[in-house]
């Protein structure tokens, strides 16, 4: 009797990273572990006013999470993105869509997003990763705005990252 074919584990991190944080890092690390490939989709979202293109932010994203996917004997694909959630799940395999928590602020709206995705899609779960307790307070936003009012953000974003920020904010 053949073995049975083991369908492939496929999780989509759907994010703006504008910029990328380490606790975005945090999240893709602990879901690579989960998963067989992960896909980063970088959310367009022109309303949010990035600081970045979505070009530049899918480099900045491909370029920190390289050593992760090779730690991991992984493949992590980062595709940007301007559709309905599910339906770019859908496009790429997923059935997953990994969703990191910060505090409780973030609960309220991610049970409401994952009620609605499986209201459209119930093939496709939505796992919550909780953010690691050192990167918790972390949020794009906060970063930008510390980094634009003079601040030290080096312990909140990777080095290229970092580079790129300080270079946009203050050149």
């Amino acid at each position: 009797m053949a073995e049975p074919v083991k369908k492939l584990r496929v999780g989509l991190y759907p994010g703006t990273f504008d910029p990328v944080t380490n606790g975005h890092l945090d999240v893709i690390a602990r879901a690579a572990r989960l998963l067989d490939k992960l896909v980063v989709g970088v959310a367009i979202n022109t309303g949010k006013g990035p600081l970045f293109s979505l070009e530049e932010r899918v480099e900045l994203v491909e370029a920190e999470i390289a050593q992760i996917a090779t730690q991991n004997g992984m493949v992590i694909e980062v595709m940007p993105f301007d559709t309905l959630l599910v339906h770019f799940a859908r496009r790429v395999g997923a059935s997953m869509i990994v969703r990191g928590l910060r505090a409780v602020s973030d609960y309220d709206y991610e049970v409401q997003m994952a009620g609605m995705n499986y209201r459209m899609a119930p093939d496709i779960e939505t796992v919550f990763l909780m953010a690691s307790e050192r990167h918790q307070f972390i949020a794009s936003r906060l970063v930008k705005e510390i980094a634009a009012l003079g601040g030290d953000i080096s312990s909140f974003v990777p080095p290229l990252t970092l580079e790129r920020v300080l270079r946009r904010v203050r050149g």
